[in-house]
């Protein structure tokens, strides 16, 4: 038995020296630990915060492209309407450019017109004007036939002579007669009222200007007697000036806007 406690006692400190140095390791081991642990726990943070960063951008990266893509289809609509504006326009301008050439080359065949009767014009034997759209060489009715008379005087066949002469020269053109009066009633066995008087001077007229030259299929005849005055009926000077015959050159519809369009819907 004093053996055993002898043998306990010696081997007391050493045990007690070990288990010091096994302690302190120990304690390094965990410390060690403790900082590799810390040490990832900041790496992985830091990592998050990289990968919360990258993320981000690659949100706003993409928010970024859909906006420009949608720019880019915008922009594509806005050409593409630009585009069809453009367009429009030309055909806007291209319309406006052949109204325009068509009225200069209706002034100029006024103008021509003009030219043509200048030396008429100037002796007083007649005008020219517009009236309802349309070109018209007017002569005065007195000046042609006496008073209720549909035979044309000496002066007047020398008159509608050099008209028809003038008129004939210029191609491609139809003209119409129409025979005016006032509004003071004739009533004799020849002419029952003002439409047979200005009916009948018309046609005097019409057959005067084929005898003279005209193509009888580019002249025709018509009358309005009193129902087309052209100044008031109730002076002396006014009834005189609505006792007229007027050469009318007539329309040629092809040349007028909308032509073809009246030839579809004439096709329908």
């Amino acid at each position: 038995m004093k053996c055993a406690l002898t043998v306990f006692l010696a081997l007391a400190p050493l045990a007690g020296c070990v288990s010091s140095s096994t302690h302190e390791a120990l304690q390094k081991e965990h410390a060690a630990t403790l900082n590799a642990l810390k040490e990832r726990g900041e790496q992985k943070l830091s990592l998050e915060g990289r990968i919360a960063r990258l993320e981000s951008d690659i949100a706003a990266a993409t928010a970024a492209r859909e906006a420009l893509e949608a720019d880019k289809s915008a922009m594509l609509s806005d050409k593409s309407k630009l585009q069809a504006s453009i367009d429009e326009m030309k055909r806007a301008l291209a319309e406006l450019a052949k109204r325009k050439a068509e009225a200069d080359a209706r002034l100029a065949e006024f103008k021509s017109l003009i030219n043509r009767f200048k030396a008429l014009i100037d002796a007083g034997k007649l005008k020219v004007k517009i009236a309802d759209g349309r070109m018209v060489v007017e002569l005065a009715s007195d000046v042609l036939f006496a008073s209720g008379s549909a035979t044309l005087s000496k002066d007047g066949q020398g008159s509608i002579k050099e008209v028809a002469g003038v008129l004939a020269s210029i191609p491609d053109r139809k003209f119409q007669v129409e025979g005016h009066t006032d509004n003071v009633p004739i009533k004799s066995a020849q002419y029952p009222s003002n439409w047979e008087l200005a009916s009948a001077r018309s046609i005097t007229v019409a057959k005067t200007m084929v005898d003279a030259g005209m193509p009888p299929e580019r002249i025709s005849a018509s009358s309005y007697g009193e129902n087309k005055p052209a100044r008031l009926n109730d002076t002396a000077e006014g009834r005189a000036g609505n006792r007229r015959i007027e050469i009318v050159v007539v329309p040629d519809l092809s040349s007028l806007p909308g032509f073809e369009e009246l030839n579809r819907v004439a096709a329908q």
